[in-house]
């Protein structure tokens, strides 16, 4: 080749611009304000709604016991039944005995009325015999002053005088009984009153007849009462997880059945006092089993309890669960996930932070990378709350990609 061609050649090679390599593409989100919902993570175990344990104050022997361990029983069901011949014997004594109270009741009651208008009788008709003895006197004492001034005079004989003397104080001896018989019946009508309404000897006595009927009709109630327990039912819907009792056995001072309510049913969740701090009655909960299945279903917390044993750090949370199939079970293990109350501010994927710190993210200004402090305020395991980047700022999305500060990228 000629020294001119090879010349030329030299010149052409110089002349290509070299390769650019183009900016990487990375994935951005928008930042901007809104709220979050965060997530406080319990583990617990299941427990029963209600337990209940049944007893009988009663000393009679079962005559028929319904239900074994393991049955599911409804409310008002019966699940055993005690012996009651002799409380039926022992009511219908104290009926009797009431019945033959109410008899004396209206028997004092007719007793008492003509006692009582008997002594009113007596009353008048002494108080009327005391008025005859006050004329009879005042008639005859008129006499005898008439005839002590014939004797004066000696127109009629000393002993007509006497005699008239004598009927006067005979008058005086009948006045007087007349009115100890007034007193005695005055005092009669004061004891046993005016009339049976009133207060009196024979009111008290029909009140104290009446008082007997009342304490008879109160020890059949009485019976009555332990007739009704003797039918042993389910006060809730639940399962019977503990039988005590047998045919022909009395109930003694035992617990004879125990019953649990499974539905509703309670998930019961520990956690420090710094982890149940925001959580609210009526906070909405997830509750996930730890068996093969694990199976979620959510429920409400129905209350904060505050530490089981003074000077420890372990709260209880209950949560109120829906269990109509009846696959959560007492003592099965779960763990929850309780909803907390909303953080408001600016929103960021929780994949943008470049280390676990969560103290800072990358964010794009004009094609190039930038690495900012920020502070984490909330969470909810997708989004973050934090503070010191703008609303509407670029953040890259993979806080871990490989790109660094002052590098250009694509923005996608």
């Amino acid at each position: 080749m000629s020294t001119l061609a090879l010349s030329l050649a030299a010149c052409g090679g110089a002349s290509r611009p070299a390769a650019v390599a183009p900016a990487p593409f990375v994935a951005t989100t928008v930042a901007m304000r809104g709220a979050i919902y965060p997530g406080e993570h319990l583990a617990g175990v299941v427990a029963p709604y209600q337990n209940v344990a049944i007893e009988s104050t009663l000393t009679e022997p079962a005559d028929a016991v319904n239900v074994q361990a393991g049955d599911i029983v409804h409310r008002g069901e019966v699940l055993a039944q005690l012996d009651v011949a002799d409380l039926q014997a022992a009511l219908a004594s104290d009926l009797a005995q009431a019945s033959s109270d109410r008899a004396a009741t209206t028997h004092n009651v007719f007793s008492g009325s003509l006692t009582i208008n008997q002594g009113v009788d007596a009353l008048q008709s002494a108080q009327t015999a005391v008025r005859q003895a006050q004329q009879n006197l005042a008639r005859d004492e008129t006499d005898l002053h008439r005839y002590q001034a014939l004797l004066t005079n000696g127109f009629i004989a000393e002993q007509q005088a006497a005699q008239q003397q004598t009927t006067v104080n005979d008058d005086i001896q009948t006045l007087r009984a007349d009115q100890a018989a007034v007193a005695s019946a005055q005092s009669n009508v004061v004891a046993n009153g005016p009339n049976i309404a009133a207060p009196g000897l024979q009111s008290s006595t029909i009140a104290a007849s009446q008082a007997t009927e009342q304490v008879a009709l109160a020890n059949a109630n009485q019976e009555r009462v332990a007739i009704s327990k003797a039918t042993i039912t389910s006060p809730i819907d639940g399962v019977v997880v503990n039988r005590n009792l047998n045919p022909g056995e009395y109930p003694g001072t035992r617990q004879i059945f125990t019953l649990q309510q499974v539905n509703p049913i309670y998930a019961v969740l520990h956690g420090s006092g710094a982890q149940i701090a925001q959580i609210a009655k009526n906070a909405p909960a997830t509750i996930y089993s730890t068996d093969a299945t694990g199976s979620a279903r959510t429920g409400v917390v129905s209350g904060v309890l505050n530490q089981i044993v003074p000077g420890s750090t372990d709260f209880q949370v209950l949560v109120v669960l829906k269990n109509p199939d009846g696959a959560l079970r007492p003592g099965m293990v779960v763990s929850g996930s309780i909803r907390l109350p909303g953080v408001h501010g600016v929103r960021v994927p929780e994949t943008a932070f470049t280390d676990d710190n969560h103290d800072a993210l990358m964010i794009v200004e004009g094609g190039t990378v930038k690495t900012v402090q920020v502070a984490d305020i909330a969470d909810d395991g997708v989004t973050s709350i934090v503070t010191g980047v703008d609303p509407g700022a670029r953040v890259v999305s993979d806080g871990q990609t490989s790109v660094g500060d002052g590098e250009k990228v694509a923005v996608r």
